[in-house]
């Protein structure tokens, strides 16, 4: 199980989306205000993705696409298709991630999964710019760049860009300190559609080895 597949990508769309409007001014056209205006009243979200992993040499690593469903304030579910399909559910308490072709399970608590992960600013999302440096990047394919750079040494990633087209997030690029570069491409997003809560639930099957430590109650 590669969990800088999964854990990373759907960290960093969280980030992304749930953001409250940000601190600071934006001009009308920038990327950020674009950000926050795509944010603004955001409480549910469902997308098609298309991913890509490229090695540090350029070559794809990985090539995937699924969907993704968020709900305020903690809860995601990110679904990988194709041959070798995953899934990444956060309940608010717990991430699990299921790699269905090895039948294993991963669990981490939630609130302490990375704490130099995006997900912290779901909790605490005035950290942005505490986080991050945040600086706009101008135009590339009629998209509007906005790169967030973690000003931590310690991280997982060296920096986050995100392309945003007509108030809405379309691309998001992540690469990490090993060269890896992750490119999701969004497709087909609904803003606040209805959801069912038991998207948001998983219980590992009983064929399925788990790994990390099970929520009280959880247990056999």
């Amino acid at each position: 199980m590669d969990l800088n597949r999964c854990l990373l990508p759907a960290c960093a769309l969280f980030l992304c989306v749930m953001l409250l409007p940000l601190a600071t001014l934006a001009q009308e056209g920038s990327g950020r205000a674009q950000l926050e205006r795509f944010s603004d009243g955001l409480e549910t979200l469902h997308a098609r993705f298309e991913q890509q992993v490229i090695g540090s040499g350029g070559e794809v690593q990985d090539d995937s696409n699924g969907h993704v469903w968020l709900s305020r304030p903690q809860l995601f579910r990110w679904e990988y298709g194709g041959d070798f399909p995953e899934l990444v559910v956060a309940d608010g308490k717990s991430i699990w991630i299921y790699d269905e072709t090895l039948e294993q399970v991963t669990v981490k608590d939630q609130s302490s999964a990375s704490m130099n992960s995006p997900l912290l600013m779901l909790t605490e999302p005035g950290r942005l710019d505490t986080q991050f440096e945040v600086r706009e990047m101008g135009m590339a394919d009629e998209m509007r760049l906005l790169e967030l750079r973690s000003k931590s040494h310690d991280t997982e990633f060296d920096r986050i860009l995100l392309g945003l087209q007509d108030d809405s997030l379309t691309l998001m690029i992540m690469e990490d300190a090993f060269g890896l570069r992750t490119e999701i491409r969004f497709l087909q997003i609904e803003r606040n559609p209805e959801l069912d809560a038991g998207l948001f639930t998983f219980q590992p099957p009983a064929s399925a080895d788990v790994i990390g430590n099970l929520p009280a109650g959880d247990g056999p």
